[in-house]
């Protein structure tokens, strides 16, 4: 039976959490949703259980220790998702930069047998970015031109965080492998999946800037990715991403 988990990770999300819950709920009855957090302080887990009361059966909730980084924390919401039966398994952000409604679409292409993995892309014709200032679409967009020249992935917006993922490809990749935590995670999950021999397509979205709560990029975030990358296509020149 079909199954779709949408993962969201979570760190000080009250003033998104049952909104961006209710929405991804409401893009149909195969839709469930995993929230993955970090020990909130501000009582996030304890609304995801409230509503866990409410749509018993469709709201998930993990919760860990501490802030242990954005990569962990989907690693961990994937291999709960595969034990719970998940067909279909997506990344989206808590803060509404992600279109729930694009959920649809994002799975469209996989449900079709066009790919195993599509990618809600702000680079691919049709895609664009809402309020952000110029010098932050020159570090984005720079940064994908970057990814693309070293590791020769096709993806045209590698650092993308709203990602479709065909449970097979989970259960491929060798998930404890998977080492970087910011953008270089959303790089090296892409590439994995490559390595893997899966295809991906990428579906195009306008990405918006959050509205509410406190964005959690950082300097070090990016010049993790700046350096992952380089590690990337080492690893790509081994089967270092293929299960044995």
């Amino acid at each position: 039976m079909e199954k779709y988990l949408v993962v969201i990770p979570t760190y000080n999300e009250i003033e998104n959490i049952r909104a961006i819950i209710e929405a991804a709920l409401s893009r149909g009855p195969l839709f469930q949703v995993l929230i993955v957090d970090d020990n909130s302080p501000d009582g996030t887990a304890d609304e995801v259980k409230n509503m866990m009361n409410e749509h018993t059966g469709r709201v998930h909730l993990l919760q860990r220790s501490g802030k242990l980084g954005l990569g962990t924390a989907y690693i961990a919401g994937f291999k709960k998702c595969l034990e719970i039966g998940a067909t279909h398994i997506f990344e989206m952000d808590a803060d509404f930069s992600h279109n729930p409604s694009d959920l649809n679409r994002l799975i469209q292409p996989l449900l079709e047998g066009k790919a195993q993995m599509s990618v809600g892309s702000r680079y691919t014709k049709g895609g664009g970015i809402k309020n952000w200032p110029w010098d932050r679409l020159v570090l984005s967009y720079g940064a994908s031109l970057y990814v693309r020249l070293i590791t020769w992935l096709s993806v045209k917006d590698s650092t993308a965080g709203f990602v479709c993922y065909n449970a097979e490809v989970l259960k491929t990749i060798p998930l404890d492998k998977v080492t970087f935590v910011g953008y270089a995670f959303q790089i090296e999950m892409k590439f994995a999946a490559v390595q893997n021999g899966f295809k991906i397509i990428e579906v195009p979205i306008v990405f918006a800037d959050r509205e509410k709560g406190k964005s959690k990029m950082h300097s070090g975030i990016i010049f993790e990715a700046i350096k992952g990358v380089l590690t990337l296509r080492m690893r790509g020149f081994s089967d270092y991403y293929k299960n044995k």
